[in-house]
């Protein structure tokens, strides 16, 4: 490459550059062939990933068989579901099953009533949490960081030891037996995870935005609705599928806070339909298998058209502190 100072001409510069680099790319070739194919770097890493994706793919076969067994005993007899070894595909599909299950309880209350809750806890969570998080994030106001620090400590405190005090409150409020203590804390900020989790998102936004929102005369309320909350889809993505996951699948708060039939989630009337209580006994194993694998669809079909919202989200949260 000392050569090049020789040349005044660039195209000529350009041509002893470009021999140059031939030379060295056949030089690197011949040494390619001098080593045995199995010895190669390029080998060894493609071998590598081989092995890696032959793994996981084994690993999720593994993972996956209680789900492909809920399906294939869903479309069994009772006695199929019982024999073994095993049998993975059913000698003769009972479709009639889905109708059978679906049809021997108020599947279709307790599906609206699930609907009715996760919807609101949704909403309201984004809304409360939102709005803590950018105060944390973008507002300067005394003891910012004690109250943040206050807030993620209430994350060490266990459900069950808030649940007594809560269940009093909401008996002296008059609440029980409804919808509210499952869904109106959700408007007050009772999520600190969630919190902590925009915040940190909010904290890799530029504060050079806010400056130049300020400028053109935006306020602290337009900064927040027309400048976070669009370049946080991720991070608000994420705190959709963790409580839509979280609301779907919670068996205790309805439990204890709805007492009439026509109130209950799914979660409760799977649990009902299972022991036979409440809504008449369940016919055959096969028809429970049908009601827990309608129940857990949609947090399959959440997770799996939202994952990549919520990879980038889990990521992109911890660049900066």
């Amino acid at each position: 490459s000392n050569h090049l100072v020789l040349y005044s001409n660039p195209l000529q510069k350009l041509q002893a550059l470009g021999v140059l680099r031939s030379t060295v790319k056949g030089v690197n070739d011949m040494a390619d062939t001098a080593i045995p194919w199995y010895a190669r770097k390029s080998t060894r890493e493609t071998i590598g990933k081989n092995i890696a994706y032959i793994v996981l793919v084994a690993l999720s076969l593994v993972v996956s068989m209680p789900f492909f067994w809920i399906i294939s005993s869903s479309l069994k007899s009772e006695a199929e579901i019982f024999l073994f070894p095993p049998k993975w595909i059913p000698s003769r599909f009972l479709w009639r099953n889905y109708p059978e299950a679906l049809t021997s309880f108020a599947f279709g209350r307790a599906l609206k009533n699930t609907i009715t809750i996760t919807g609101t806890v949704i909403v309201g969570r984004l809304l409360s949490t939102s709005l803590a998080a950018f105060a944390f994030a973008r507002l300067r106001f005394p003891l910012r960081n004690t109250l943040f620090m206050l807030v993620i400590s209430t994350m060490m405190l266990p459900y069950q030891v808030t649940l007594i005090p809560s269940f009093i409150l909401f008996y002296k409020l008059g609440w029980i037996d409804s919808f509210r203590p499952l869904t109106i804390p959700a408007f007050l900020g009772a999520a600190p995870f969630h919190i902590f989790l925009l915040r940190q998102f909010f904290l890799s936004v530029p504060m050079e935005l806010d400056e130049a929102a300020r400028l053109d005369g935006c306020s602290t309320w337009q900064i927040y609705w027309r400048i976070i909350l669009p370049l946080s889809k991720p991070a608000l993505a994420t705190v959709i599928i963790f409580t839509f996951l979280e609301q779907w699948n919670d068996f205790l708060g309805p439990l204890i806070y709805l007492n009439s039939p026509e109130k209950h989630t799914l979660s409760i009337a799977l649990n009902y339909f299972r022991t036979g209580a409440a809504y008449g006994p369940s016919k055959t194993w096969a028809h429970l298998m049908v009601v827990s694998l309608v129940v857990m669809t949609p947090c399959l079909l959440v997770f799996f058209f939202a994952q990549k919202y919520f990879i980038q989200g889990v990521v992109v949260t911890g660049l900066k502190g």
